[in-house]
């Protein structure tokens, strides 16, 4: 079977969903989007708190693991991907966090023309639609809604209070470009309902004739005549389907999938493509590297007299409770993002801008899956947000159902290893501050008795996981970089009719959760498509 479009987009997710919705508003277009997952028809991917159930769900969850790392003392870590219409933003924690101006201006510095923060903000606000209105940083009107929180706790404030005690402001908004300070998260929800990507952005517009979404079918590789991409061949319910592009191809399947298909259609180090027996269409030695992910260091600490989710969960009238209190007004704990509390900050005065990021829960749980703790007790987990570590991803063989090989080499290097020793003692530092006194904090992991460098090290690497942030894997550069994979158009090099468009471009991580800034390059890029 073979079916003709104008653009076809591989992925359904952030990226995918806004671009759909981008491309197909003029009806002249004919826009194809392809999503390997399922509809997003079960109630956990609407109900806030179901990331609980969604992370580690075969469902939900692609199920990825990575390859054992030294940094984290040999362990292998879940590495999680939605695998449904909406893409991870279907199952990620619902926070909205554009990063820091620096990020975007430290991309324009590096040569990439047009991507500085005045240049992305306009894509930013296009989409926005903030509770509190438009302004000079904010819009309003846009699919993308920012909500307040549904619920408060009075430990968060507490520890608020404490980081205030410590040095951290207050702030209202991380979003302004300086994101430094303590507050409140503010998330991706409407009207107390999880908003995935496909929910603000393809759903809406699925109505349109010159639009379609085929779910179920994954990408085996891309359709070459030459070095012009002509399309994508998919399997599907057991065969093999093409489906052509007039225009372009666009690659949006995250920056796990994404190098994984690229390398499968050819495009990669042409060493390892002839290694898995990949005829190479173009040698494109970067893919696949600069893989860049924010490590959470996550401690816990056992308190008294707190209201916490722990003991909350535990109690059949408090959970009916909150089922009645969601079901009738649309607020409590079932709301809840996986943080509530953020806070931003420097490990040390070198840092010319906040490098680390906290994420504060008044629950905690041996890791995503896990029951909660049988007492009370809250997370503070801390993240490096410019890491200097590099990873990969790589195809593992040629087959699309081979999950990807992903080495992240967490801590691999002097910097990323002082600032995880640096962080812990700043979470200890506001812990111990007294507005937290009345709690009666006590430090359960990694454990008040390590206090040496060398034993915070090797905490580091014994509590270190992901925050499910992977981004670089096909980054833009010059012309003069080697190890570009696009360009600043987000044209793949070398070849005609391919754009990727995706977290895997970032060249540097954002400072922050990476779904807005996913969505805004999304924004660019199919302003991009449609100018060419």
């Amino acid at each position: 079977m073979e079916d003709t479009f104008d653009f076809v987009i591989v992925g359904a997710g952030s990226a995918g969903s806004v671009l759909a919705n981008r491309l197909s508003a003029d009806p002249r277009n004919r826009v194809a989007v392809i999503e390997a997952g399922g509809r997003d028809n079960w109630i956990w991917f609407h109900i806030p708190v179901g990331y609980l159930f969604a992370i580690g769900n075969p469902r939900a969850d692609w199920m990825f693991r990575t390859e054992r790392d030294p940094g984290l003392n040999g362990r292998s870590l879940a590495y999680p991907r939605g695998k449904v219409v909406g893409g991870s933003s279907a199952i990620n924690a619902m926070i909205y966090m554009r990063g820091q101006a620096a990020d975007y201006d430290r991309w324009r510095q590096g040569g990439l023309d047009g991507w500085g923060w005045d240049d992305v903000l306009p894509y930013f606000l296009r989409q926005e639609d903030h509770f509190g209105g438009a302004s000079d940083v904010h819009g309003a009107g846009g699919e993308w809604r920012v909500d307040q929180p549904r619920v408060r706790w009075d430990l968060l404030d507490a520890f608020r209070e404490a980081a205030a005690a410590t040095g951290i402001p207050f702030t209202d908004d991380f979003n302004s470009g300086d994101n430094e300070g303590c507050g409140y998260f503010h998330v991706n929800q409407k009207n107390g309902r999880r908003l995935s990507a496909a929910r603000g952005f393809l759903q809406p517009v699925l109505k349109r004739p010159n639009l379609s979404l085929i779910t179920g079918a994954l990408a085996a590789r891309v359709v070459f005549d030459g070095t012009r991409a002509t399309g994508i061949a998919l399997q599907e319910n057991g065969t093999q389907r093409i489906i052509s592009a007039r225009r372009a191809v666009i690659l949006s399947a995250g920056a796990v999938a994404t190098p994984a298909l690229l390398e499968r259609s050819g495009i990669g180090d042409g060493e390892r493509l002839r290694a898995l027996g990949v005829p190479v269409v173009q040698h494109v030695p970067g893919v696949g590297e600069n893989l860049q992910d924010h490590l959470q260091l996550r401690l816990i600490f056992k308190v008294s007299g707190a209201r916490t989710m722990n003991a909350d969960y535990r109690s059949l009238w408090k959970r009916a409770g909150m089922a009645l209190d969601y079901a009738v007004r649309r607020k409590g704990p079932l709301t809840m993002a996986p943080s509530q509390l953020g806070a931003f900050t420097r490990s040390s005065p070198e840092f010319a801008t906040p490098n680390l990021q906290f994420h504060v829960q008044p629950l905690s749980l041996d890791k995503f899956g896990d029951p909660l703790h049988d007492f009370p007790a809250f997370t503070v987990s801390v993240c490096n947000l410019r890491p200097a570590s590099r990873g990969s991803i790589h195809a593992r063989s040629r087959d699309p159902h081979d999950s990807p090989l992903i080495v992240t080499n967490y801590l691999s290097t002097p910097e990323d290893r002082r600032v995880a020793v640096d962080a812990l003692r700043v979470a200890r530092r506001i812990a111990a501050a007294p507005p937290l006194a009345r709690y009666h904090a006590e430090e359960f992991k990694p454990g008040a008795n390590l206090q040496s460098d060398a034993e915070l090290m090797k905490a580091a690497g014994d509590i270190g996981t992901t925050i499910f942030h992977p981004v670089g894997t096909a980054r833009m550069g010059p012309d003069h970089d080697p190890l570009a994979v696009v360009d600043s158009s987000l044209r793949v090099r070398g070849i005609e009719g391919l754009r990727v468009i995706d977290a895997s471009v970032m060249p540097y991580i954002t400072s922050g959760n990476t779904a807005a800034p996913t969505m805004a390059i999304a924004e660019k890029g199919a302003e991009m498509a449609l100018r060419d």
